[in-house]
Parts: structure tokens; sequence; C-alpha cells
């Protein structure tokens, strides 16, 4: 009697190895990959079947985003009204810094 194991298995691909912005965390540990089928004997994956669409997903927090529509955490905040300026140079700034990037002091 002879038996055979196989079936279709998945495997994830590396797409572009460059680190990317994560939408959720906001640190550069993002990369694009996809989910690949393969068709596998003795769990080898021998022939590709079938290739998934291409994902973002992050390294450190495993979230999965789409890469055409990513939402900056950035983005997210730039809808703040941008008349917050600093008291000694005069520069605009973001409501969320402490000191000013420009001169250094304090805000």
């Amino acid at each position: 009697m002879f038996f055979l194991i196989g079936g279709i298995q998945p495997k994830t691909v590396t797409v572009d190895d460059s680190a990317r912005l994560c939408p959720a965390c906001g640190l550069a540990q993002a990369r694009l990959r996809r989910i690949d089928y393969y068709l596998s004997l003795f769990f080898i994956p021998l022939f590709p079947v079938k290739r998934g669409p291409v994902m973002l997903m992050c390294d450190r927090c495993a979230g999965v985003f789409d890469p055409n529509q990513p939402v900056l955490p950035s983005e997210r905040r730039s809808t703040v009204s941008q008349s917050y300026h600093c008291r000694s140079c005069g520069q605009a700034l973001d409501p969320s810094f402490s000191y000013c990037p420009h001169c250094g002091r304090r805000v």
C-alpha cells in the first residue's frame, strides 16, 4: 500500500523588503507581502497554485492594511488648525509639540 501526503498550503512571500510606516503604530516596521498558495507534497511546497493580493503587514503590531490607501496617524492630526505658533521665533507648530523644532525653546 502506498500513501501520498499532499495538499495546498499558504506561504507568506515578501514582495518589497523596504520598511514603510505602519498606519496603526506609526513605526517603520511594515512591509509589502502577499500570501501565495502552493501545491505541497509531504509538507514541501512544490508548485505555486494561486497568488494572493499584495498587503501591508506590520512586524511589530501584526496589522494588515491595504497598501493603496494607508491612513497615517499624522494625517489624522492634520485636520487641526495650524494657528499654533512658537512664542520665541513665530514659526507654525503642531499642537502636540512640547518644544519648538526651529529654535528649541519650550512652547
